[in-house]
C-alpha cells in the first residue's frame, strides 16, 4: 500500500490483504491527527451527530436537545460547517459577534453556554485544542417579578370562582413547582398526614420523594381531592386555562405577570423570611445558587428591611 506524508510518497509491502487494510486504518488515523496537539480531524456533521447522541445517552430531555441543535445550526449559518481543526478562537469570536447582532444578550448567553459545552466535549474527544476560551457576556440586571402579600390575597380571592386554577396557584405559591410539574402531580403521591407530595421534574428529571407543602395548603388540597372522582389518578385532568389566567391578571393590573412568576414569588417570599439560599436552591431544584439569587429572588423588600435597622431615630 502507498500514501503521501508531508508531500513525499511512501509505500509499505504487507503479506496479506487483511493486514494491509488494518495498517491502512492505523495510518489514516495518524495522518489525520496533529502530531503536536493530538487533534483528530473530523467533519462538522459527524461531530454534531456524535455530540447529540452523547447527550441523548446522558438523558437530556427533548427541549434541551432542541436548544443545543438550534445553537449549532446558528453556528453553521453564521460561521460555516468547519471540520474539527478549523474550530478556532477566531471562529468562535465571529459567531459571538454575528449572533449578538440578531438576539438579546440573554439569548446570546444561552448560545454561548451551549457552544461552550460542545467545545468542552470536542476537547475531551481530541476534536479541538485546549486554547479556545468562551466566556458569557455580562447582562444588565432585570428586576425579578414577584407578588406582595396584598397582591397574593387579591389573586386568590379573584380566582376563587375557578377551583382548579386556584388550586394550581396555591400549589405554585406553596411549593415553587413549575407549571408542568404541577400538572403531572398524582393523588397517590400525596401524603396528607405528613404534608408531603412526591414530585418528578419534567425539566431536570429529578425526583423529590418528600417535598414539603405548607399545612394550610395541604388542607385546601385535601378538600379539593375529596371532591374528585374516586378513580381519578391525576390531581388535574383539565387543561390549564391561559385565557382565564390572562383575565385575572389583567383585572388585578399585574401587567405581563406570568404563571411562572409565582415560582419567583415563592423564592422571594422565602428570602424575605430569612430562609437560606441553599435551602431555596434545593426546593427549586436549581443547579446553582447564582440562578436562585439572580433570576428568581426579589430582594428589594429584604434591602428595605435591612436599611430600616439603621438607628436613625437615635441620631436625630
Amino acid at each position: 500500500m502507498g500514501w503521501y506524508e508531508s508531500g513525499i510518497r511512501k509505500a509499505k509491502a504487507l503479506p496479506t490483504k487483511a493486514l494491509a487494510e488494518h495498517y491502512r486504518q492505523i495510518k489514516y488515523t495518524q495522518l489525520n491527527s496533529d502530531v503536536f496537539t493530538g487533534i483528530v480531524t473530523i467533519d462538522w456533521q459527524q461531530m454534531r451527530k456524535e455530540y447529540e447522541h452523547s447527550k441523548r445517552v446522558a438523558g437530556l430531555i427533548e427541549a434541551s436537545l432542541y436548544e443545543i441543535a438550534l445553537t449549532l445550526r446558528n453556528f453553521e449559518r453564521l460561521v460555516g460547517q468547519f471540520n474539527s481543526k478549523q474550530i478556532t478562537q477566531s471562529a468562535i469570536d465571529r459567531f459571538v459577534l454575528e449572533r449578538g447582532k440578531e438576539v438579546k444578550r440573554s439569548t446570546l448567553n444561552k448560545d454561548i453556554r451551549n457552544l461552550k459545552a460542545f467545545i468542552h466535549w470536542c476537547r475531551k474527544n481530541r476534536y479541538a485544542n485546549g486554547e479556545i476560551e468562551i466566556r458569557q457576556l455580562k447582562e444588565d440586571e432585570r428586576p425579578v417579578k414577584s407578588l406582595t402579600n396584598t397582591q397574593i390575597k387579591k389573586l386568590l380571592l379573584t380566582s376563587k370562582a375557578y377551583q382548579t386554577l386556584r388550586m394550581r396557584i396555591l400549589l405554585a405559591l406553596g411549593t415553587g413547582l413549575r407549571r408542568g410539574d404541577i400538572e403531572s402531580l398524582r393523588i397517590s403521591g400525596i401524603d396528607f398526614e405528613s404534608s408531603y407530595v412526591t414530585t418528578r421534574s419534567k425539566k431536570t428529571r429529578k425526583s423529590m420523594g418528600s417535598r414539603p407543602v405548607p399545612v394550610r395548603i395541604m388542607e385546601e388540597l385535601k378538600k379539593y381531592v375529596s371532591e374528585l372522582k374516586p378513580d381519578q389518578e391525576k390531581i388535574f385532568i383539565d387543561r390549564f386555562n391561559q385565557y382565564r389566567w390572562d383575565q385575572i391578571r389583567e383585572k388585578l393590573g399585574l401587567g405581563d405577570f406570568k404563571f411562572h412568576d409565582l415560582r419567583r414569588t415563592f423564592c422571594s417570599v422565602l428570602a424575605q423570611n430569612g430562609v437560606s439560599t441553599a435551602v431555596t436552591q434545593k426546593l427549586l431544584e436549581h443547579s446553582s445558587s447564582g440562578l436562585t439569587n439572580k433570576v428568581y429572588t426579589n430582594v428589594d423588600p429584604v434591602l428595605r428591611h435591612a436599611v430600616e435597622q439603621i438607628p436613625v431615630n437615635d441620631w436625630l
